[in-house]
């Protein structure tokens, strides 16, 4: 079982405009969202065993989200539940698809998350990552669960997911995202993201920042470079590229974290949810890991929301 342990929210999505709509405002579509719900949602559709670790709402967003972890088979058993609002993220699509976002955050429901017990015996990963750790007090409830878990010898898995408008210390986030390290064996992060941690925009600034951050404690680091592809670079297989599958994009909501899913459940293919079992996978195994990631991303930037595939789709 792989448990996913962060965020779910409602994406407030524009919606098309009909032609003669009046006013200058967009209706806004609630989509189920959140980094972590949507990893937690596409390991299911894939078909790896996920579990969903968060604190949910009782509202009529919360039910909607719980209803779209089982209708994908997640098993939402670690879910605490409270009456605080469900967080909104209001998204904003620019001409090319990409999404940004501004946050209703005070006071909802998963900020309250508390550390629960050791999670079950299947558990063989972890996966945290996104606004889950930057917003307190339940930042330092999931930093506990991914230090108590890695030290208990699950694999884990960290995407920062920067959302830099939550963030107000940004050099005091940066330091604890590097206090992490040591706690996690697969980092994957956008190159976006990479130069905010790094604090540059150079290419050998941000080379020097991965290779830190690989001696620090993951045993690979993977980095999406959007429609460019992803990289790998590893401590045995060096450095692995594979190029991004082309596709009419309609929005990127939710990709990343469909790469994160995908990763997760190859790596599972390959018995390789392990430290040990990923930094001997060689250069082969990597191209096979990143390609079947760079097709699930493709799949969901080509549809509205964060909708990522089912295994089947994968398959033809």
């Amino acid at each position: 079982m792989i448990v996913v342990a962060g965020e779910a929210l409602i994406d407030l999505v524009p919606a098309p405009a009909a032609p003669g709509s009046p006013g200058p405002l967009p209706a806004l579509l609630p989509q189920r969202g959140g980094g972590p719900y949507n990893v937690a949602v596409a390991l299911g559709r894939l078909g790896s065993p996920a579990a969903f670790c968060s604190r949910v709402s009782t509202d009529s967003f919360g039910a909607a989200l719980l209803s779209g972890l089982t209708e994908a088979g997640v098993d939402v058993s670690l879910v605490q539940q409270g009456p605080e609002p469900t967080t909104l993220a209001v998204a904003d699509i620019s001409s090319d698809g990409s999404a940004g976002y501004g946050f209703y955050v005070a006071g909802t429901a998963d900020r309250l998350f508390t550390l629960p017990p050791e999670l079950p015996e299947q558990a063989v990963a972890l996966s945290v990552g996104t606004c889950s750790l930057v917003l307190e007090p339940g930042a330092s409830a999931y930093e506990a669960l991914l230090r108590r878990e890695a030290r208990r010898g699950v694999f884990t898995t960290l995407d920062p997911n920067i959302r830099a408008g939550l963030i107000e210390d940004p050099d005091a986030y940066r330091s604890r995202f590097r206090s992490w390290l040591p706690d996690v064996n697969l980092l994957k992060l956008s190159v976006e993201d990479a130069r905010w941690l790094a604090d540059t925009e150079g290419e050998a600034g941000l080379r020097a920042a991965l290779d830190a951050w690989l001696a620090a404690g993951p045993a690979a680091i993977v980095l999406t470079r959007g429609g460019e592809g992803l990289t790998v670079l590893t401590r045995g297989a060096g450095e692995v590229r594979v190029p991004g599958v082309e596709v009419a994009v309609v929005d990127t909501i939710g990709a990343g974290d469909t790469v994160n899913a995908a990763l997760l459940h190859r790596l599972g293919t390959h018995s390789a949810l392990t430290a040990e079992a990923v930094a001997a996978l060689d250069a082969e195994g990597w191209r096979d890991v990143l390609g079947y990631a760079a097709r699930a991303a493709a799949l969901t930037c080509s549809r509205a929301g964060a909708q990522p595939p089912y295994a089947r789709e994968l398959e033809s």
